[in-house]
């Protein structure tokens, strides 16, 4: 019997796996392999790296606990499939197929030299199977979320590996350096079954109206998991299915369905960006590639290190600092910041998330920015800004977000929780909080960077329009 190479990419989890099931279905002998391509490792952050690695070694005893074990290469993947081929003697190599440009590049140049079948695997539906009835994909989230909804969903969820698969092989294994666990995300698959079960018997029914709350656990917490593939998208569906039956009122019907529009926004962003690759280097909006972003390296770094003197801000920037994590709430009002109020590029901001992000993914991220900044395929007006104070009175209404993650407010009255400058010399001493020094005061004024960035704005599009209609 020839043995199948399983090359592990996104799907470090044995349930649900559809690339090891079809594995299993050629051979009884599956040697899986990771490689630990340098082009990618580089550029991972290094919370995403030790969630990474942690997982791996956590899929490696599972492997063994069935008889065999994970194979660990570094280098590039054409090579090191190549070698894993020739040691041992296998005729054919299964992978789980990977959407994001590079990926896209490195697939069809190894599959032309290399025995490679790719299978559908991170996502319900193909990229390319939600599309309009030309064959151009959909540019608007509302209309691919309709057509995303009326396709039929995939069954089997509950599919599970053999107690026994070997792998024969005696080959060399590289080690994995040794990393730290992080206290909010352990790593593997068993923590992320775990995980989903939490949510979907508790916290999925209050989804909706908890979700933006910034202090409460109102969200499920399995971003990273679903970027490694450490959980199945089919096996959360099949949750989401169960929730739904079990909901007993509207609240809880509510909820079920706003975290599935949630998961289809990450699939959205997953069609837009293979279908639109230059959006990781451009704005797809073309009105805004010219725009006259500022470039100023101090209000940057104040931003990047929770030092704008707006809570809010500083809040959502140091928990990411700390954590590699930040509320999708929270991402949004800082890229909103960001973009409009300090009227930087978006895409300094979408490379430092993907620096910090222990979830962070090109398409999802690239998307996101894009979305915020009002420059992408489904964005929101250019004319939206959030205002951090109000978005600080109406996520963080008790000011425990802010308190928790900038410390020197934690004294401060809740009356000025969100705009300390207000604050009284005679308070400021009494919350041992001092404007100025001991946190900075706003490093710009909201009403005229608001409206600097609606002029800005809309002088692009003006301009453009001249350029090219006139």
């Amino acid at each position: 019997m020839d043995n199948v190479i399983w090359w592990i990419r996104k799907d470090i989890r044995l349930s649900d796996n559809q690339v090891l099931k079809r594995c299993l279905e050629k051979s009884n002998l599956v040697t899986p392999v990771f490689i630990m391509d340098p082009k990618l490792i580089k550029q991972d952050a290094k919370p995403r790296k030790n969630f990474l690695f942690e997982g791996l070694k956590k899929l490696d005893q599972d492997l063994r606990s069935r008889g065999n074990k994970l194979i660990l290469r570094y280098g590039d993947p054409e090579k090191e499939l190549q070698t894993v081929i020739e040691e041992t003697n296998s005729k054919l190599i299964l992978a789980e197929e990977g959407f994001s440009p590079y990926a896209q590049k490195r697939d069809q140049k190894i599959k032309s030299k290399l025995p490679v079948e790719f299978i559908k695997g991170s996502v319900v539906f193909h990229p390319l199977q939600i599309s309009k009835s030309d064959g151009s994909p959909y540019k608007r989230y509302s209309a691919y979320k309709n057509v995303w909804l009326e396709q039929k969903l995939p069954d089997n969820y509950s599919w599970q590996p053999p107690e026994r698969f070997e792998n024969n092989i005696n080959i060399n294994i590289t080690d994995l350096p040794n990393t730290y666990h992080d206290p909010n995300f352990f790593p593997g698959e068993e923590e992320a079954l775990k995980k989903l079960n939490q949510f979907i018997t508790k916290n999925i029914f209050v989804y909706e109206s908890k979700r933006n709350v910034l202090f409460a656990k109102g969200t499920s917490m399995l971003s990273p998991y679903l970027r490694f593939g450490m959980l199945s998208i089919r096996k959360v569906l099949d949750q989401i299915n169960l929730a739904m039956e079990q909901a007993c009122n509207e609240e809880a019907i509510n909820g079920c369905r706003t975290w599935l529009q949630q998961l289809i926004w990450r699939e959205f962003y997953i069609s837009v960006l293979f279908n639109f690759p230059e959006n990781l280097k451009l704005s797809h909006n073309p009105h805004f590639r010219s725009l006259a972003w500022r470039d100023n390296e101090k209000l940057f770094e104040a931003w990047k290190l929770g030092n704008t003197g707006y809570p809010i801000i500083d809040a959502c920037m140091r928990q990411l600092l700390e954590t590699g994590w930040m509320h999708n709430r929270g991402r949004m009002i800082a890229a909103s910041f960001l973009t409009k109020d300090l009227l930087m590029n978006w895409k300094l901001g979408e490379k430092w998330f993907m620096e910090n992000l222990i979830d962070g993914d090109p398409a999802a991220n690239n998307g996101g920015w894009q979305w915020v900044a009002g420059v992408g395929v489904d964005a929101a007006p250019y004319y939206r800004i959030m205002n951090p104070i109000v978005q600080g009175e109406k996520f963080d209404p008790k000011g425990e977000y802010i308190r928790k993650w900038v410390p020197e407010m934690k004294l401060v009255p809740l009356d000025y929780i969100h705009q300390p400058w207000l604050m009284p010399l005679d308070i400021q001493k009494d919350a041992k909080c001092i404007i100025g020094k001991t946190y900075p005061y706003p490093v710009v004024e909201r009403k005229s960077a608001r409206q600097r960035a609606l002029n800005v704005y809309k002088l692009a599009k003006e301009s453009y329009y001249k350029k090219n209609y006139i």
